[in-house]
């Protein structure tokens, strides 16, 4: 049999709405000879890939959907690598192909992030951030991992108003605080755990990121190379190092950036009592960001605007013991209408999202020095008044934002002919998450784990520490015989090139030297830039990628990029790395956590 749900239903529909489906035929399989020198893929691993048949991706021009020159295909890969002739699960491809096929040296592998971030989604987005001689010479190819987005869907509830009643103790705060909170963050992680056990099956039990990257090594064969090219962000990077140590001999050139460490990632039996998204060391990273923000606050006192209410620490310390005290009503200043009510914990949660990009600090600023003068006199007076409309205003923008997003994709359902929206994004996320790592046996064991955090990164600690609630084993029963926890320290063909990025909220830079000193070959370049991963944020990591990329040119040892963007320097703020274009749509590792924009 085979599991579908989006993935086949999607094919006949976009197919129907091209004017001429642009059928494209598959590379001839090339073998996996491998060049260079490193460890061998194990004889268990060959056997596991290697006897599974080239698909047949079918491939058609989903331009119309995705635009540029995407084509769009299926492959059916096996559920479970030990039974290669068993149950099948749908895995959606994209493809931008390369724009000068004379010159071209293969295919250029990206994940954007997660676990559950797309990537069909980042691959059709590469024209505008790629470079153009990475789109030349490769052809930009994008897997949605097993079980998210278009490929087939987990599903761990019937449906989404089970879902929603099941997860609210986790989705209805940004971290739990109080004794309520934490009660129903911990009954919803139970009710998580034990539904994705028993109605996510069987594809909740095949969705390690081990998986993810044997349909990336049968893939890699149905392009033709022979061995794999691959760039892959946040989560993407676990991916790309699970990659590098399963098949060692077939790594071309992998870069990683915004790193998991992978070994706190996995766990060993000796952590396997702290929380994984504790282990990552995350709250601590988006804490250390946060305070070299404020040191840098006080000492541009002239351009800061927090600076301008008192030192910005005691500034920063005001506010949180404020909401913590007393959560501050935003209200509509035409109407006097409460839009929304600022908790401590959705505070820090908006902390966090400004810390995401490179000129973040200007965000966090401004939020700081909002809500500190709204503090100080309500909407009575001026500066409150301004600050609270500078808010609603935020506000607004955002719920815009995201009702327009709902909307496209309400209405791309109807166009495709596809049912009863299901938001997937939290079963894929906990699927991948604790089908991969060592985790605590018990939900109610998180909280004593996030007042831990919180001593090391008040805040941050706990918003993270949470996240992997669902996982505590005694619930969250379903296994994965074939994950991958190690070792990391395979030696690959060619160097695993490791970006860290010292001032990451979401993947802190010790990840990058940890997975650096795990890899049996690797590359560690540094950048003390802003934002979550470096690529785009300077022309030192962004060509120092590209050229590893192309020609398989590492930087040198112990180099260090500096971003463009650094905080209260004026006037020159802008990225200056081809600012024609974007950054990576990159997903921070949190569940239901969506693309940079």
């Amino acid at each position: 049999m085979q599991l579908r749900r989006s993935a086949r239903t999607l094919v006949a529909a976009l197919a129907a709405l091209t004017v001429a489906a642009a059928v494209v035929p598959t590379a001839t399989a090339a073998s996996a000879a491998p060049t260079g020198g490193g460890d061998r893929t194990s004889r268990t691993e060959a056997a596991r890939v290697d006897r599974v048949k080239v698909p047949d991706l079918g491939w058609f021009d989903c331009s119309p959907l995705f635009g540029s020159t995407a084509q769009c295909g299926v492959a059916a890969l096996p559920l479970d690598y030990d039974e290669p002739r068993g149950a099948t699960t749908d895995v959606a491809v994209l493809r931008i192909p390369a724009s000068d096929p004379a010159r071209k040296i293969g295919t250029l592998f990206l994940n954007p992030g997660g676990p559950g971030g797309s990537g069909v989604e980042i691959a059709a987005a590469a024209p505008q951030f790629l470079a153009p001689e990475l789109l030349a010479r490769f052809d930009i190819v994008g897997i949605d991992p097993r079980g998210t987005n278009y490929s087939s869907n987990v599903q761990c509830f019937k449906d989404v108003g089970q879902q929603a009643a099941a997860v609210s103790g986790l989705t209805d705060v940004a971290f739990p605080v109080d004794y309520a909170e934490t009660k129903a963050a911990v009954a919803s992680s139970e009710k998580f755990g034990r539904a994705c056990s028993t109605t996510g099956k069987p594809l909740s039990g095949s969705m390690s990121t081990a998986e993810v990257a044997r349909d990336m090594d049968v893939l890699r064969r149905t392009f033709g190379d022979a061995q794999l090219t691959y760039l892959g962000f946040s989560y993407g990077t676990y991916l790309g190092s699970v990659y590098a140590n399963l098949f060692p001999d077939r790594v071309r050139a992998l870069v990683i950036d915004g790193v998991l460490d992978p070994t706190a990632w996995a766990g060993t039996p000796a952590t396997a009592s702290v929380p994984q998204t504790q282990r990552l060391r995350s709250g601590e990273g988006a804490w250390k960001a946060l305070q070299e923000i404020l040191d840098r606050c006080a000492d541009a006192a002239d351009v800061c605007q927090t600076a301008a209410l008192g030192e910005p620490h005691a500034v920063y310390d005001e506010v949180i013991d404020g909401l913590k005290q007393q959560p501050v009503d935003i209200v509509d200043p035409d109407t006097g209408e409460v839009v929304f009510t600022l908790t401590y914990a959705t505070f820090v949660s908006f902390l966090l999202s400004d810390l995401y990009a490179p000129d973040g600090w200007q965000w966090v600023d401004s939020d700081l020095s909002f809500v500190a003068s709204l503090q100080a006199g309500g909407t009575g007076t001026p500066e409150g008044a301004q600050a609270n409309a500078a808010l609603v205003e935020r506000f607004r923008t955002l719920q815009a934002e995201q009702d327009a997003a709902a909307a496209q994709e309400a209405a791309q359902r109807a166009a495709l002919g596809l049912g009863f929206p299901y938001p997937n994004g939290l079963d894929a996320f906990q699927s991948v998450l604790c089908t991969d790592g060592l985790n605590p046996s018990k939900a109610s064991q998180w909280p004593a784990a996030a007042k831990r955090a919180d001593a090391d990164a008040p805040g941050f600690g706990p918003l993270w520490t949470w996240a992997s609630a669902p996982c505590a084993t005694s619930t969250w029963t379903v296994k994965d015989e074939d994950a991958y926890r190690g070792p990391f320290s395979r030696s690959s063909a060619h160097p695993v090139l490791v970006v860290g990025n010292y001032w990451d909220p979401a993947t802190n830079y010790d990840g990058a030297v940890g997975a650096d000193a795990v890899l049996g070959s690797s590359r560690l370049l540094s950048s003390d830039s802003w934002g979550h991963t470096a690529y785009g944020t300077s022309a030192c990591v962004t060509d120092a990628v590209d050229s590893y990329l192309l020609a398989g040119t590492l930087p040198a040892e112990g180099t260090v990029c500096v971003g463009d963007a650094q905080p209260f320097v004026v006037p020159d703020q802008a990225r200056k790395a081809a600012p024609q274009r974007t950054l990576p749509p990159v997903v921070p590792p949190l569940p239901g956590a969506a693309p940079r924009g």
